[in-house]
């Protein structure tokens, strides 16, 4: 066990206690993989960005109609579960509706990147004719990005926000999109 102080199953079992919707703890799934590969490319700690990954939205089902309430509560939950604070900040500083939200570490701007680029790797996928992340190609996905009304919701910024943590965006498509092709049974795609 690392620094974060739980196991991957004891995330899980919180995770499924607090998120019912499954397309919410497939987003969780996604962000999961995508934190474990950029922390192996950058030689973080695979196994506890994995678990920010994997934990970072467990409130939001909670939160959903005050944003400036989500990760607090699940600040509040890691912080009785002895999880470090540094880790507890990047899970808040993911949400910037959080009141004096600022992030600067690369593990902040990795998990809000990580966070965005999932919907639009999936949005992507589902606009392919057979629906499935194996067809999706890193150039696809950077096109997409480029296209402002395509998966609308998803924050571009926070996805460039990669370079601040040292990988470039091409690449950080491709480690993304590769971690989530990785998983796509549990994703449904």
């Amino acid at each position: 066990m690392g620094r974060f102080g739980l196991t991957r199953d004891e995330v899980i079992s919180l995770v499924n206690e607090h998120i019912t919707n499954e397309n919410l703890r497939k987003h969780c799934l996604a962000t999961e993989a995508i934190m474990r590969k950029v922390a192996e490319r950058l030689g973080e700690d695979v196994d506890d960005w994995g678990l920010i990954g994997l934990i970072h939205d467990l409130d939001y089902e909670q939160t959903k109609d005050d944003p400036a309430r989500h990760t607090l509560v699940t600040a509040d939950i890691l912080r009785q579960k002895g999880v470090p604070e540094d880790y507890i900040q990047a899970i808040i500083s993911h949400n910037e509706a959080v009141p004096g939200t600022q992030r600067s570490s690369p593990l902040e701007h990795l998990l809000a990147a990580g966070d965005n680029i999932t919907g639009l790797i999936v949005a992507t996928a589902l606009v392919m004719p057979d629906k499935k992340l194996a067809s999706v190609k890193p150039k696809s996905v950077r096109k997409r990005m480029k296209e402002k009304a395509f998966a609308r919701a998803v924050d571009r910024s926070a996805i460039l926000e990669c370079e601040q943590a040292g990988i470039p965006i091409d690449e950080f498509i491709q480690l993304c999109l590769q971690a989530m092709q990785e998983i796509s049974d549990q994703l449904g795609l």
